[in-house]
């Protein structure tokens, strides 16, 4: 169910930060176990039990989920209050977004992939998370930089973060043009198969760019979805599931909420 954990300590309190795997939930078949997504074709009760799972085992009563176009916008989550884990309701959709910051304690913000990259990102002196959700056309198009933005735009100042499991560039494989475009803007990402054709490496891509913004990275799967059968991998099944990445910030007694 949890494929990684970590907690990161600072003035206001601390940063939680937890990427899943597709172990230990409820469904069947291409979504065995443990999908997190409502838009893949699965059950939607299977789907809300699961996110019910996760909250527990998190012991989050309210993470915020998005609607996921590979776009730049970023979702204030403190502005809906965000919805109830495992609520199945169509009433009010998730916001469209590719990222999403907050800086209220004990709220989950949510992050689904399945190839992409998965980015968590704390600033723990001031109490301001974010998560983000890094492929190849919202990485090009300046994602990370956006989600970087929202926060030092609340207050944030020192930023740590968590790249979660991704395709990597072993399996990546692109046409030639398509790698030699984004290489051209951002070398790192420029790789080969392990069969000798273009492939790209975004996680890397995204690190390159964070630490050019001055982001310690606390932590960097290098485990590949497409190699890896405890992840889900729609380049390698096409119909499957998602797992998450998942931050939230628990405040110290004494700390008080920034001023944004």
């Amino acid at each position: 169910m949890l494929g990684h954990r970590l907690d990161l300590a600072g003035a206001a309190g601390r940063a939680h930060l937890a990427f899943t795997d597709r172990h230990g939930g409820y469904g069947r078949g291409a979504y065995a176990s443990f999908n997190l997504a409502q838009h893949v074709g699965d059950d939607r009760a299977t789907v809300a039990a699961n996110r019910a799972l996760l909250g527990q085992a998190l012991g989050l009563e309210r993470v915020s989920y998005v609607d996921q176009v590979h776009g730049t916008h970023v979702h204030d989550a403190d502005a809906d209050g965000a919805h109830t884990v495992g609520e199945t309701s169509d009433d009010a959709p998730p916001a469209e977004a590719d990222a999403q910051v907050t800086t209220q304690g004990g709220l989950g913000l949510a992050i689904l992939v399945a190839d992409c990259t998965p980015v968590l990102l704390a600033a723990p002196d001031e109490g301001i998370v974010a998560a983000a959700h890094a492929g190849r056309r919202g990485f090009a198009d300046g994602i990370v930089e956006a989600t970087l933005t929202a926060m030092r735009e609340r207050g944030a100042t020192r930023i740590e973060a968590a790249i979660g499991p991704s395709i990597g560039p072993r399996s990546y494989e692109v046409p030639a043009p398509m790698r030699d475009e984004l290489a051209a803007s951002h070398p790192v990402t420029a790789s080969v198969t392990r069969w000798g054709t273009p492939a790209l490496d975004i996680a890397a891509g995204v690190v390159a760019q964070l630490a050019a913004a001055d982001v310690r990275i606390a932590h960097w799967s290098r485990a590949c979805t497409a190699e890896s059968s405890d992840l889900f991998s729609y380049r390698r099944d096409g119909t499957t599931g998602r797992f998450a990445g998942v931050v939230w910030f628990t405040r110290s007694d004494s700390a008080t909420r920034p001023s944004a």
